[in-house]
């Protein structure tokens, strides 16, 4: 994920990830590499960058920003183990696997971490994943993460590999925590106020159903605690919507809109035979179960006086 900030309606935002994909990788802090480092004498979570040897090193920054695709600049491509395919990256072969014209029964994503062999861009050499080619010599990325299979140039994105959501993140780990209990990261803004929820990013989307964890796409924390893309938040509120569609809790702070409400109520009285019917409700924002007077237009909860309720009871 990359930055947190909070918008008009008090929800949090989160933007990319990995932009792999709460967004995928983030910052890392500096290693020294030998040239001739294998990926076999890495930890399982170890990153690398070229950027302390590429001053004065023209062997290692040949070709710096100039190869890769629309999501990586780097200078290798992979081979991937499920179809035995080159790709510039996971996500061009992903892409092109799960296009609606593949075959349904063809579709399908790499396993990244089972991926085994790269190809250099520059001198065509295949070999085992590592950050500097065996034949040039040249650095195949600013930035790798040996046990994500990362490799990436373009080291503004501060990234860094979290070890409790086992992928590499954007943004930078100073700036970062990861919730064991949401297994995921979060901003520290929010260290000791987000409302938890266990494997909170672990699931779809509840809009448009893309893997929220793994999602290249901006996130947004609801005041609930329940998360869904930014963008698919604002379609919601371009139609009126403003309630979390897996809890039904207000997205944002509603009390202008119930002082409407109010004004409408009062405007508009009931017919003499529904003057005193009365019928139960159920607060959706306070979960207050109470019985108050019917109106055609909205119940008002007695307790928190939000009209976000439902009836459940004539």
């Amino acid at each position: 994920m990359a930055e947190t900030a909070f918008d008009q309606c008090g929800t949090v935002l989160i933007e990319p990830k990995d932009s792999i994909t709460i967004t995928e990788e983030k910052r890392t802090e500096t290693h020294h590499v030998h040239p001739q480092q294998s990926n076999d004498e890495c930890t399982a979570n170890e990153e690398f960058t070229c950027q302390d040897m590429i001053s004065g090193t023209d062997t290692l920054d040949k070709g710096y920003m100039e190869h890769g695709c629309s999501h990586y600049r780097r200078r290798c491509r992979i081979r991937a183990p499920c179809c035995n395919e080159i790709f510039d990256c996971r996500h061009c072969h992903n892409e092109a696997k799960n296009d609606l014209k593949v075959d349904q029964k063809l579709r399908h994503d790499v396993p990244r971490h089972q991926i085994e062999k790269i190809i250099c861009s520059l001198c065509g050499t295949e070999q085992e994943v590592r950050q500097v080619c065996i034949n040039c010599g040249v650095c195949m990325a600013r930035y790798y993460c040996g046990t994500c299979k990362l490799f990436d140039d373009d080291t503004s994105k501060r990234q860094y590999h979290c070890d409790g959501c086992g992928i590499c993140r954007i943004g930078g780990r100073e700036n970062y925590f990861h919730c064991h209990k949401c297994r995921c990261c979060y901003s520290t803004l929010l260290k000791n106020s987000h409302p938890c929820i266990e494997g909170a990013m672990h699931h779809d989307c509840p809009v448009c159903f893309e893997y929220l964890f793994e999602s290249r796409n901006d996130i947004t924390v609801l005041p609930c605690g329940h998360t869904i893309h930014k963008n698919c938040l604002e379609e919601m509120q371009e139609h009126l919507q403003y309630a979390c569609p897996l809890c039904s809790k207000s997205v944002c702070d509603m009390s202008k809109v119930w002082e409407k409400f109010d004004l409408e109520i009062a405007a508009t009285p009931m017919p003499e035979p529904y003057q005193n019917m009365k019928v139960w409700i159920l607060c959706n924002d306070c979960g207050t179960s109470a019985e108050v007077q019917f109106h055609i237009v909205a119940q008002k909860c007695p307790s928190c006086k939000s009209y976000n309720t439902r009836q459940t009871r004539g």
